[in-house]
């Protein structure tokens, strides 16, 4: 297969593999990639597996019809991809092998030799030059091991990315490529989640229209899809909402209870609620899935005073990889002395973030009146927010969502009559509460200014501190005329037709503009409310956690210039008086010099 004009795909596919690296189910088999750039002069991306020397070498020759490669890349030593190094040194003697320092160190231990009569040591942006091809190595150390290091291809604007964006299944395997990289992500890079991030900014300052992983097909569309989704994987953000629960049952009692769970979850409204035994299903999917959903319940017995194995291997997991940021409620069950609850806990007391329901249950040998009525409590707990967010079982004159206003930052939505738009705003204040009305107030060069003048409504979204950056990216940094703000997202709707976001807020209100002040360069709508919803308990978004925790440290070393105090837009040499910010459209007044 060619990858591009000049780059050749000369991976392998195995199909009779049950287990990788020995505990990973892989029905669809494996493949181990490796990629020919044919040039002035050659270079062979990596090695495959020990189980295809002789197919991978036909590979090479078949693909260069006749030529020899000059270069072997070793990108990682994982043998599922170094193990042919030494075959191919004896079959090519002329060629020379690049890689770390590291990865050479890691040659001399699995093959007793560290080539160094032949061989290029290469780090951060060293380029290898083909001839019409550049390579440049960027350094991914832990991601997933420390050698690692990935190659850009600046011509052909391919990024041969190592362990990452790859997949369990053979290369041609047909199946949704989310389901089998996010286990394969979750279960093997899982724990690298900082070494990601800092992975995937260096790769956001490269034009890149193709990658290239060693497991997996090659991703050459629609590759924001995939970045996003290792985005999200890697900052440890719930995928989509929704409920897993996760069970061990020894005589079936703790499992009707998982099941009575479920249905009231879903009569509740539950997007999702998806149940895994953990003695009998796919224990890495079981974990993914964790990752993958907003909240979790953690139902099993109490076991020899501690908890059942299946339980324990399953938290192990969860731990092991950084699980946090999660809603989590608790099932115990034990006919004399339950503690499983208690055991639980302790084991996440080291992850972050994890809000626990008030109620968990508690189940001596079956379920009774008593426990059966905590299930509906812990149902409803977790289901408050779907609960709040659909028509039909929405408290919609619930005031308390004003208890939310405070110095915060906070999403106006409102629509042109052609679509939706969306506005950032630090400025809603309560004025009167006899009757409840608000005032809000947002700079006349904003494009909602100019809709909420005209409709005369909006809705106030309090956004909660789970809230990511990319919200204020969407919402703050670009323009509701030129932007749909909401293409990539399945909006809900207030009684007024406008949208109301379905995550990061804690409630939402839907106003009528009443007054109009006019403040020179802000307008001040003065506003009654018509719909008011509580949808979660998380606490507000001031602004100061927003400049504390979640808006990025720009990166200013050694670097002469100024900051924008709102986005971190950092501009290098002096900054014009009438200097607009490029992402958030603030201007001069709101940039600081670099000290």
């Amino acid at each position: 297969m060619n990858v591009t004009k000049d780059i050749r795909y000369i991976g392998v596919n195995d199909r009779k593999i049950d287990l990788f690296e020995g505990q990973y189910r892989v029905p669809s088999g494996m493949c181990y990639n490796s990629y020919a750039i044919v040039d002035n002069f050659i270079a062979i991306m990596d090695t495959v597996d020990a189980g295809f020397t002789h197919e991978w070498l036909d590979n090479i020759r078949d693909a260069l019809d006749g030529r020899a490669p000059d270069y072997l890349i070793v990108q990682h030593m994982e043998p599922d991809h170094s193990a042919n190094i030494l075959q191919f040194a004896k079959a090519y003697p002329g060629a020379t092998i690049v890689s770390s320092s590291k990865a050479f160190a890691m040659m001399q231990n699995f093959f007793g030799t560290d080539f160094a009569d032949r061989r290029i040591v290469v780090g951060e942006g060293d380029v290898l030059d083909l001839g019409y091809h550049k390579l440049t190595f960027v350094t991914a150390p832990m991601v997933h091991w420390p050698e690692v290091i990935v190659t850009y291809d600046a011509t052909d604007k391919v990024l041969f990315s190592a362990d990452g964006f790859g997949k369990f299944g053979a290369f041609d395997a047909n199946e949704p490529w989310a389901d089998e990289a996010r286990r394969y992500y979750i279960g093997i890079v899982g724990k690298y989640g900082a070494q990601v991030q800092a992975l995937l900014k260096k790769a956001a300052a490269l034009d890149i229209e193709i990658i290239c992983p060693l497991h997996g097909p090659v991703l050459c569309e629609n590759l924001g899809y995939y970045l996003g989704l290792y985005d999200t994987w890697s900052s440890y953000r719930p995928e989509q909402d929704g409920i897993v629960i996760a069970y061990t049952s020894v005589y079936g009692n703790t499992g009707k209870a998982v099941s009575m769970l479920t249905e009231k979850l879903k009569a509740n409204g539950a997007p999702a609620v998806v149940v895994h035994d953990l003695a009998r299903c796919d224990m890495a999917e079981a974990v993914a899935d964790a990752f993958r959903y907003s909240k979790l319940v953690l139902a099993t017995t109490t076991y020899n005073a501690d908890i059942f194995p299946f339980m324990r291997e399953f938290i192990n997991h969860l731990t092991e990889r950084n699980f946090g940021g999660r809603t989590v409620g608790m099932i115990e069950n034990g006919s004399w002395a339950p503690q499983a609850v208690k055991v639980m806990k302790a084991m996440l007391e080291k992850s972050k973030d994890i809000t626990y329901t008030d109620t968990m249950v508690k189940i001596k040998s079956a379920l009774n009146a008593e426990s059966t009525e905590q299930l509906s409590q812990m149902a409803n707990e977790l289901c408050r927010e779907y609960l709040a967010q659909r028509d039909e079982t929405a408290n919609k004159n619930d005031m308390n969502a004003l208890f939310n206003i405070g110095y915060g930052l906070y999403v106006i939505t409102s629509n042109d009559g052609k679509k939706d738009n969306g506005l950032i705003v630090n400025t809603v204040t309560q004025v009167t509460n006899t009757p409840n009305r608000l005032a809000v107030t947002i700079n006349k060069e904003n494009y909602s200014h100019h809709v909420i003048k005209q409709t005369g409504k909006m809705n106030i979204n309090c956004l909660s501190t789970d809230a990511p950056f990319s919200v204020f990216e969407t919402f703050g940094f670009q323009s509701g005329r030129n932007v749909d703000k909401f293409k990539d997202c399945t909006p809900l709707r207030s009684d007024n037709g406008l949208v109301f976001l379905p995550r990061y807020i804690n409630s939402f209100m839907s106003l009528v503009v009443e007054q109009y002040v006019d403040l020179g360069t802000h307008g001040m709508f003065i506003c009654s409310i018509s719909e008011a919803r509580v949808i979660s308990d998380r606490e507000t978004m001031t602004y100061s956690y927003y400049h504390q925790h979640v808006k990025p440290k720009p990166k200013t070393d050694g670097i002469k210039g100024y900051v924008c105090t709102i986005c971190g837009y950092v501009h290098e040499g002096e900054l014009p008086e009438d200097f607009v910010c490029p992402l958030c459209k603030h201007g001069a007044s709101d940039f600081v010099e670099i000290a």
